[in-house]
């Protein structure tokens, strides 16, 4: 069972300068950076309230709820790009989980989170928002080469939710689909046609995952 260490929420804003020289410091609107609560928040399903989104083509509906973030990997960063101790919500995630990683939690796995019952429903692809905000261009490539993404809940029943809750698994349907290996799966086994039909048949697999794989594959 994994803990959530802290909740975070954030607003929608505008930063960075018209016209300024160079590009990190150009105007650019986000909601990625997301502030604790210690209070508990209701989760719906449409994610945590209060929660915005900045371009609701590609974050937020029923399928990404929730963003998950391990804090398992907070060390390996310190190492490697950051150097000092990421604050709660450094990629931009809702949840910051410790005790669970990519590599332990699957596609479809239901748990309950206290009076809240969620599902995972797909890794975590990252966008160029987290480079920008930490001015660090290589960012989001190097969360997609090394995996640690996060991953995405949709919301079964709703309920609230606060820090100190544990993650408890009520059902994993699909034990073989570690989220780790769906990330690979998408980003780099394209050519793989068995291994991209195997995830797209995975009926917990969010729909627009399905339907990015389902595009490698010939039409019948």
């Amino acid at each position: 069972m994994g803990l959530v260490v802290s909740i975070q929420i954030g607003k929608v804003r505008q930063l960075g300068t018209e016209g300024a020289a160079n590009p990190m410091d150009q105007p650019w609107t986000t909601a990625t950076i997301k502030e604790p609560v210690s209070e508990p928040v209701w989760l719906a399903t449409l994610g945590f309230a209060g929660d915005e989104h900045a371009d609701g083509r590609y974050h937020g509906g029923p399928d990404k709820a929730v963003l998950v973030y391990s804090e398992d990997h907070s060390e390996a960063w310190r190492q490697e790009v950051f150097k000092n101790p990421l604050p709660p919500g450094a990629f931009g995630e809702n949840i910051l989980v410790s005790g669970m990683t990519e590599t332990d939690v699957c596609i479809g796995d239901v748990y309950w989170l206290g009076e809240v019952m969620v599902a995972v429903s797909q890794p975590r692809q990252p966008c160029w928002k987290q480079a920008r905000r930490w001015r660090l261009p290589e960012l989001t490539a190097r969360m997609t080469k090394t995996g640690r993404t996060g991953w995405y809940l949709r919301v079964l029943r709703e309920g609230h939710v606060q820090a100190g809750e544990r993650f408890a698994l009520a059902e994993r349907p699909h034990p073989e689909w570690t989220v780790a290996r769906a990330h690979v799966v998408m980003h780099y086994m394209k050519k793989d046609r068995e291994s991209t039909a195997a995830l797209a048949g995975v009926a917990a697999l969010s729909e627009a995952w399905k339907q990015e794989l389902r595009k490698r594959l010939p039409q019948a």
